[in-house]
């Protein structure tokens, strides 16, 4: 009978104090992206297979929970929300000449393996901005991110840029397999140097390019670092790719936000439908990071609308911890009353309750219990964060 009371591996439940400071973050979250004039829509949990299926860049099969539907559909709980997004605004927005902004919040669920130790269903709060193709439009999604963090009252935190464009001409230019490719994009995301040389060494006969894969891990830090590897390459790609971070850098300096930002060319991503610029965001107290999105130029075509596209998601749950972790006291108030009245005071006690939630306060009803003294009732009140207590006598 106890394994009733327990959750399957990756899942938990959220209640009390903690649940109170996930409402806060999601509801500061939110009203900043609403701030920025992006406006809410919301997508359904479940979606057709073909929506998330490997060709679109999005997780891999195996880590979607799939089911069928009494047509026997391919049916899965969303794993990302993006795609969803981009379906949205292919069947709703077809027409629409200018950019769109949309923002979101809502669970996407992965089938990970057990030992990592990540959350399998997550909630995530974020943007899309479509039809914006520019420099500007991937920056406002880094001044948001930095916004949104701030909001939710997180102050020590980091935002890292990349530019897929960078490793993609240099993997063009060194003619390698799809395989290879793969095989390579590992050793980067894991910082793996040795791995990383071992494969040029053995995959990678320009002398040039060779290097410029060995280093790739390590080119990071600030813009300046990151202009200084224009000496690697002769890549259009990879060079458009360093000038699109300038100017990105450019304008977080005019913002004044460069202190939160650093950039690295050896950042990738698992979702292949990124184009361009992506970026994450760390704090300590989690082992995750915070937010992650980048630009998905090509993503919107594949569901009949050819249009530019730049987005972000704030993982709420990850927010929380390091909120969390590092103490942070959030203005979670006590709110509400609890009136509690006996038998015979009944529509005594429904006037006030009703005059109350007309002035727009939460109100509990209870009846009386002889068996609870007034300060076991204080005390409840207390533990449940209520703060006016109305015992209902008989004067």
């Amino acid at each position: 009978m106890d394994t009733l009371l327990h959750t399957p591996d990756g899942v938990r439940d959220i209640y009390g104090h903690e649940c109170a400071m996930k409402d806060l973050i999601e509801e500061h979250v939110l009203r900043t992206l609403k701030s920025f004039g992006y406006d809410r829509i919301e997508t359904p949990t479940f979606e057709f297979f073909d929506i998330f299926n490997q060709e679109r860049g999005s997780v891999s099969s195996r880590e979607m929970y799939k089911f069928f539907d009494r047509d026997n559909n391919t049916l899965v709980l969303r794993p990302d929300i993006t795609p969803a997004i981009a379906r949205c605004v292919t069947k709703f927005f077809r027409e629409e000449t200018q950019p769109v902004r949309l923002c979101y919040l809502g669970n996407t669920f992965l089938n990970s393996v057990n030992y990592t130790g990540r959350l399998k269903e997550i909630s995530q709060s974020g943007a899309e901005l479509i039809g914006d193709s520019t420099a500007d439009a991937d920056t406002e999604m880094v001044l948001m991110t930095v916004e949104c963090l701030k909001a939710a009252g997180l102050t020590d935190f980091h935002v890292e840029i990349g530019e897929v464009d960078f490793y993609r001409g240099i993997v063009e230019a060194a003619g390698l397999t799809e395989e290879e490719d793969r095989e390579l994009r590992e050793l980067i995301e894991n910082k793996n140097s040795f791995g990383v040389e071992e494969f040029a060494e053995a995959h990678v006969g320009d002398r040039r390019i060779r290097e410029c894969f060995i280093r790739l891990p390590m080119l990071f830090g600030g813009i300046g670092d990151i202009s200084a590897a224009r000496a690697l390459t002769d890549s259009p790609r990879a060079l458009a790719a360093i000038e699109r971070l300038e100017k990105i850098a450019e304008i977080i300096d005019i913002y004044g936000l460069a202190g939160y930002v650093s950039f690295d060319l050896g950042m990738l991503s698992q979702y292949e439908y990124y184009t361009g610029m992506i970026f994450k965001a760390y704090s300590y107290g989690t082992g995750d990071y915070l937010v992650n999105g980048g630009r998905y130029d090509r993503l919107l075509s594949q569901f009949g609308t050819d249009r530019p596209a730049v987005g972000f998601a704030v993982r709420i749950d990850s927010v929380l911890s390091c909120i969390m972790s590092q103490k942070i006291s959030l203005p979670v108030e006590k709110t509400g009353a609890l009136v509690v009245y006996r038998k015979r005071h009944t529509a005594r006690a429904a006037a006030l309750i009703r005059k109350m939630r007309l002035e727009g306060k939460r109100v509990a009803a209870q009846l009386w219990d002889d068996r609870v003294s007034d300060d076991e009732y204080r005390a409840y009140a207390e533990r449940n964060g209520i703060r006016e207590l109305i015992l209902m006598k008989e004067d």
